[in-house]
């Protein structure tokens, strides 16, 4: 298969729009489209097409980590049109790839319904705001808005570490260093712990995975910057725990009073397939450290921040579930994506059938019934 041919693909991506492009033997590539895979209407790929496909677009650095460890990650531009995270991995001793799209047009805070508290917490000094959610749930693109938002406003210096780079940020008001872990850096706690000697003021960090870069982030949080990071977490208390929990037990009440002064919000966030127009919208549940809360949070008592998060409405504060139903009840979202998507599934169904209506395969719309009916008539 010719890298021509690498190229129409990554077109029809553009093109449509698709989050990512699957190719994978025995199967013709497909793309994720608004949440729903779709095949393209080509062949189906064999051993050859995907040793093809991935010689034309792998740099050669890669294609030694794929001999060596079975699978790399790297990015790359498609021309101006946009650019490409991409994995490749071996799966049944033949070549997998899958290919996300990264949008080149960074958004506004109104176009991805952004709280409007956030535009002010991302002016503070320092401190620490967090983006959680699972993955593909659009956190990297929040990110990249609140990082242009200041590039933009402010005259900073903002570094960040990712892995790999997404969107890239021009100067503009700011100076913004982008490092790619793997690339220009070998980890993010080693990149964080450089950065405090490069006079930054805003540190983006792309994933706080480990120990060593929780404890250096929130190091560079206290110490007068303020730090941006992400997690693989659903709900702000959640994400709490997850820090502390990252911790051996002595030292847990340690981090417990840094976490209670250096936090300043956790952004936790869902997306979801939309049921009125083509496309996704996303839910947050977004809270702000008050007083109050950074009292819970040096107390251990996280599991009492949920209920804070409903009374502190004048803050913009939201809980993920009430977002959802909000959602739902603007006819933006169906009542199946609702509940896969929130934290308290039960209270939600339940909220569903006092409406009167139902939550499960009586939902599905005609689109699905008939991409669904050969399949059970060949018995599965």
């Amino acid at each position: 298969m010719s890298t021509m041919q690498i190229d129409r693909l990554l077109d029809t991506v553009v093109k449509t729009g698709a989050s990512d492009l699957h190719l994978t033997v025995g199967r013709p590539p497909t793309i994720r489209l608004h949440g729903r895979l779709r095949n393209l209407q080509t062949k189906v790929l064999d051993s050859d097409d995907m040793v093809g496909l991935m010689k034309s677009i792998t740099p050669e650095r890669n294609q030694q980590e794929l001999q060596e460890e079975g699978g790399t990650d790297f990015g790359f531009a498609y021309g101006d049109a946009a650019r490409f995270r991409v994995s490749v991995f071996r799966q049944r001793s033949d070549l997998a790839i899958v290919l996300r799209q990264i949008p080149n047009k960074l958004l506004t805070f109104e176009q991805i319904g952004l709280p409007e508290m956030v535009r002010e917490l991302i002016r503070r000094p320092r401190g620490m705001f967090l983006v959680t959610g699972p993955t593909g749930s659009g956190k990297t693109t929040s990110l990249a808005t609140m990082i242009d938002h200041i590039n933009m406003n402010m005259d900073h210096h903002i570094i960040t570490m990712e892995d790999p780079i997404e969107y890239y940020h021009y100067h503009k008001k700011s100076i913004v260093n982008q490092r790619e872990v793997g690339n220009d850096v070998p980890s993010f706690s080693e990149a964080l712990r450089r950065a405090l000697r490069q006079d930054p003021d805003n540190i983006l960090v792309g994933e706080m995975r480990d120990l060593e870069t929780i404890e250096a982030a929130v190091r560079a949080a206290e110490t007068g910057h303020l730090v941006f990071g992400t997690l693989h977490t659903t709900g702000a208390a959640k994400t709490i725990d997850r820090l502390v929990d990252a911790f051996p037990v002595s030292q847990q009440n340690q981090i417990r009073v840094q976490l209670s002064t250096a936090l300043i919000s956790v952004l936790s966030q869902a997306l979801l397939t939309r049921v009125d127009q083509p496309g996704m919208v996303a839910a947050y549940e977004f809270l702000v450290v008050t007083p109050a809360i950074s009292n819970l949070i040096r107390d251990n008592k996280t599991f009492r921040i949920d209920s804070m998060i409903q009374t502190g409405k004048k803050f913009g504060m939201q809980l993920l579930d009430d977002h959802l139903w909000q959602l739902y009840m603007e006819g933006k979202i169906s009542a199946d994506e609702m509940v896969d998507k929130s934290k308290n599934p039960g209270d939600l169904r339940d909220k569903v059938h006092r409406l009167g209506r139902t939550v499960g395969r009586a939902e599905l719309d005609e689109d699905d019934e008939a991409e669904r009916a050969p399949a059970q008539k060949s018995g599965s």
